[in-house]
């Protein structure tokens, strides 16, 4: 025969320490199971297409926009990094056109700043395929095809070979960068907190969810 039970329901804030903690675990497990990573990728996306990078597109058979092939694993262990496909091409203007997409990020401007070195070294004619590797998504996983023209008056090829790679690599790692700051902000007790309190989630005394119509 069913049974009315009664239970005192608590917000967040009126709960232990421990209790609080137990909380947030619960709502970490359960309200950030999203592709919270998205608004980063698109942003990454016009960061990439402002460079001359071309993101090659997976194939998903016509159903959509395919997503680009941006890959990132994190963020604790050693092999956590992040990755993508595609070309990379001259792009008339970047180090300007990138210092107008994100004019803080001295990290973005120094990339456009290299690339533009080496293209102006090279006549301008230095190209790129970028392709995965392995079963890691790092930057190191990241098979870098460099096209050069080694005139008699250009760059040397190794070097070009060299810096165009670092500075694609570099790019992955700021993608990584910007993706671990994102974690940690939606992760962190102050985020989880206020997403607990505006989603108007109550607890048990020792901080089990309650679930109220």
């Amino acid at each position: 025969m069913p049974e009315i039970v009664q239970l005192t329901a608590y917000h967040l804030g009126e709960l232990s320490g421990p209790a609080q903690e137990a909380a947030r675990q619960w709502y970490r497990r359960t309200g950030l199971q999203y592709d919270w990573w998205e608004s980063t990728f698109e942003d990454f996306e016009g960061i990439c297409e402002t460079l001359g990078v071309s993101l090659r597109a997976r194939n998903n058979a016509g159903r959509g926009p395919a997503p680009k092939n941006i890959f990132f694993s994190g963020f604790s262990s050693q092999g956590d990094g992040a990755s993508f496909e595609g070309s990379y091409a001259y792009k008339p203007g970047a180090h300007h056109l990138i210092r107008h997409h994100a004019p803080q990020d001295v990290e973005l401007h120094q990339i456009a700043d290299v690339l533009k070195d080496i293209q102006r070294r090279n006549f301008y004619r230095v190209g790129a395929i970028i392709n995965h590797s392995g079963r890691y998504y790092h930057e190191y996983c990241m098979a870098i095809a460099v096209d050069t023209d080694c005139s008699p008056r250009a760059e040397c090829a190794s070097q070009t070979e060299e810096a165009v790679i670092e500075a694609l690599r570099d790019l992955a790692r700021w993608l990584y960068r910007r993706l671990e700051s994102e974690y940690d902000y939606l992760f962190s007790d102050v985020s989880v907190g206020e997403a607990i309190r505006a989603d108007g989630h109550v607890f048990t005394a020792a901080g089990r969810p309650l679930l109220m119509n």
